[in-house]
C-alpha cells in the first residue's frame, strides 16, 4: 500500500483519498482535503498556515528530529531482491506450510482418540435409560430373558464434506 504525503499540510494520504492537482509543467501536487486544496488555490505559505505541519516545525512546536521519520523515509525507498534467496523463501514456505497441516491433522486425531470409545458409552448409557422409548414396557415385562448388557449399539459418525479431513 503506497502512502503519500499532501504537499500542503503533510499529512498522510490513503490510497482512494484525497485530490491530485497536475500543473502545466506536470509537477504533481497531492492534497489531503479540499482544505490544504483551497489554500493552495489561495497561494498560501504552509509555514505560515499555523494548523500546518511546516509551521509547527519552523515555530519549534513539533519536534523535528525523531527516530520515526527515519523509519518513515526508508520504508519509501524501492527494496532490492536476489532472486535465489527469494527462491529458496518461497520453496521454505511451502515445506512448512505443509509441516503445519501435518500437524494439525495429528493435534486433531490425538485430540480425537478416546472420543469413540466415551461416545458408544454415551449411547448405550442413554439407551438403558430410555428402553421404554425403544421397546414399550409391556413387552419388556413379557420377555424375561431380555437383558440390558446383551444390547450392541453401533453409532456411526457421518461427516458433512466440508469437515472430511483428506489424508
Amino acid at each position: 500500500m503506497r502512502l503519500e504525503k499532501c504537499w500542503f499540510c503533510s499529512s498522510t494520504i490513503y490510497p482512494g483519498h484525497g485530490i491530485q492537482f497536475v500543473r502545466n509543467d506536470a509537477k504533481i501536487f497531492r492534497f489531503c482535503r479540499s482544505k490544504c486544496h483551497k489554500n493552495f488555490k489561495m497561494k498560501r505559505n504552509p509555514r505560515k498556515v499555523k494548523w500546518t505541519k511546516a509551521y509547527r516545525r519552523l515555530h519549534g512546536k513539533d519536534m523535528t528530529q525523531d527516530s520515526t521519520f527515519e523509519f518513515e523515509r526508508r520504508r519509501n525507498r524501492p527494496e532490492r531482491y536476489d532472486r535465489n534467496v527469494t527462491e529458496i523463501t518461497l520453496k521454505a514456505i511451502k515445506k512448512i506450510d505443509k509441516i503445519r497441516v501435518d500437524r494439525e491433522v495429528r493435534h486433531h486425531k490425538m485430540r480425537m482418540k478416546g472420543k469413540k470409545a466415551f461416545e458408544q458409552q454415551a449411547a448405550i448409557k442413554e439407551l438403558e435409560n430410555s428402553i421404554d422409548l425403544v421397546k414399550a414396557p409391556v413387552a419388556l415385562q413379557q420377555e424375561s430373558q431380555f437383558t440390558i448388557a446383551k444390547i450392541k449399539v453401533k453409532v456411526s459418525q457421518s461427516q458433512p464434506e466440508g469437515e472430511r479431513m483428506e489424508e
